[in-house]
């Protein structure tokens, strides 16, 4: 595999078959919308942030894929002008969380925050985090922690703001379905279901 960089805000990657062969991808994985193909490119841009400082963030990105005869993919990735952004966004004073989504995952810097965010959502009654998401796991990785909601009821009457007091205690990761992969392979399982009623009863 090897990185080009172009721009402070685009760079090229480009896999030949043995690179694949290596990360166990065939052509079709590849091509489709498969975990594995989502599992490799957020490998590449993990590379790219170790290499060339090319951090995503929460930047939004677009992707451009090339084939050649010979089996050389190229990858071109840019990231989003963050000016175009904030005109688009001007009126936003709180950036939003897609309530449409049924998958949210969310990173707690530490345990004591994690504790806090369970504390309160102990305390405040009129938020079910049950009716938010009947299955909620949790991961460490990266000596963070990751709540990581599926099956989220979107017509639940309470979603904004069960929403916003996540906000207030953790940062929403873009991208839920690709992140998740990461958590998968890198990341260690600390509950698999129910983690935020389990948390509670241990540790708060």
């Amino acid at each position: 595999m090897k990185i080009e960089k172009i721009t402070d805000n685009k760079i090229r990657i480009i896999l030949n078959l043995e690179d694949l062969k290596a990360k166990n991808i065939d052509l079709h994985s590849l091509m489709s919308n498969s975990i594995e193909s989502q599992s490799l490119f957020v490998d590449m841009l993990d590379e790219a942030e170790k290499e060339l400082g090319f951090y995503t963030n929460d930047s939004k990105i677009s992707v451009e894929a090339l084939a050649s005869a010979d089996g050389v993919f190229i990858f071109t990735i840019t990231k989003v002008d963050e000016e175009v952004t904030k005109r688009k966004t001007l009126k936003i004073k709180r950036k939003s969380t897609n309530i449409n989504n049924q998958k949210a995952i969310y990173k707690f810097n530490s345990f004591e925050e994690l504790c806090n965010y369970c504390t309160y959502i102990n305390d405040n009654k009129t938020l079910d985090i049950n009716s938010f998401s009947n299955n909620s796991s949790l991961y460490f990785y990266n000596n963070n922690y990751y709540l990581v909601f599926s099956n989220i009821d979107t017509n639940y009457s309470n979603i904004k703001k069960v929403y916003a007091s996540l906000s207030e205690f953790a940062k929403n990761i873009s991208k839920p379905e690709i992140f998740e992969c990461k958590l998968l392979e890198y990341g260690k399982l600390i509950m698999k279901r129910n983690a935020i009623n389990r948390f509670i009863k241990f540790f708060i």
